[in-house]
């Protein structure tokens, strides 16, 4: 870890900016928000309509002049200065007077895995603007493994999976460091995509943005196994006419779409093994692989992740808030460093 638990201790809140989510925990009062990270702007008042759910049920219903964002995206701040506003709104005015009565106020952040320092600087500066003096990033592996109750500390290997919207971070940890780890930019987003796009071609049918979801829940009685429905009814919008016509759609088609972007998931799975110590790969076939993020509970991807690697694969208890809670664990300093005492000489 680049950053001391001891630095972490002082933090007075840790925040979690994610590409579908935004979540912050306050040292005291614990998970206080985890809304959407989405914001809906007028363009010419450029005034903040609103924030979070409700920005983001105006998704695609919006009239020209309003326009919805999304600062974040692919686990990096891409618009600073909405960022801001976005937290600032999600938090409220009484957390944050709250907040400003402290005279340092010290914040923590997830940051992505070999995150570039111009992303790094990202964060760092959204966080100043709220006000914080100063900004400790953890890596969002580490927080995840934290969050889920792996024993990060201890000399034994533990394997975290990161699922996010956007990217899908695999790593082994060992000692309380990463000792090999691999980002992939394929997440949830990219699995919406591959059944929007299946049905264009295959259906001629527009989904609207809001019921992709639904259509991997109809999906979920086994997911992606070959023993859900056969066929499951989807309402869209015909490519041609415009008008609104619902098809019956083959389950097993869908489950081939949505396969495709996780086989370049399977690769990155690989080649963490492959780069991994000998002594470390064993002691993964007793313990297996833990799914955190809030793209690990599309049904039936674990069963998929154990049948390409033979290992063990277990989902969190609360795989979507995983990352936020293992910081503030962090900060409420509950996890104690393994002291190594060098030998006496």
């Amino acid at each position: 870890m680049t950053v001391s638990l001891e630095q972490l201790r002082r933090c007075h809140i840790a925040v979690d900016l994610g590409a579908a989510r935004t979540r912050v925990y306050v040292k005291g009062l614990g998970l206080v928000v985890d809304e959407p990270s989405v914001a809906a702007v007028n363009t010419r008042t450029g005034s903040l309509i609103a924030v979070g759910a409700l920005a983001e049920q105006m998704t695609g219903r919006t009239p020209a002049y309003i326009r919805v964002v999304r600062p974040v995206s692919g686990g990096t701040v891409v618009d600073i200065e909405m960022a801001q506003r976005m937290l600032r709104h999600l938090l409220g005015d009484k957390l944050r007077r709250q907040l400003r009565r402290k005279p340092r106020l010290r914040a923590a952040a997830c940051t992505p895995h070999d995150s570039d320092p111009l992303a790094q600087r990202a964060a760092i500066e959204t966080l100043v603007g709220l006000g914080a003096r100063r900004v400790e990033l953890v890596d969002t592996l580490i927080a995840a493994a934290v969050g889920c109750g792996l024993p990060v500390e201890q000399p034994t290997a533990t394997m975290i999976m990161v699922c996010g919207a956007a990217t899908t971070q695999i790593a082994v940890l060992s000692l309380g460091s990463i000792v090999t780890a691999v980002r992939i930019p394929v997440g949830g987003n990219a699995i919406d995509h591959a059944i929007i796009q299946h049905l264009r071609q295959q259906h001629e049918l527009v989904l609207p943005s809001q019921s992709v979801r639904p259509l991997q829940l109809a999906l979920s009685s086994n997911g992606l196994t070959p023993t859900g429905p056969a066929l499951t009814e989807i309402h869209g919008r015909d490519v041609a006419t415009g008008l609104a016509r619902s098809v019956q759609v083959d389950t097993a088609a869908v489950r081939q779409a949505i396969h495709t972007p996780l086989t370049a998931v399977l690769d990155g799975l690989g080649k963490v093994l492959r780069d991994c110590p000998p002594d470390l790969v064993a002691d993964l076939a007793d313990r297996g692989i833990m799914m955190v993020g809030g793209s690990a509970l599309l049904p039936g991807l674990d069963q998929m992740l154990r049948d390409a690697t033979g290992m063990p694969v277990h989902i969190a208890e609360r795989p979507d808030v995983c990352s936020v809670l293992g910081l503030g664990a962090m900060l409420d300093g509950k996890i104690q460093p393994m002291v190594l005492n060098p030998l006496a000489g």
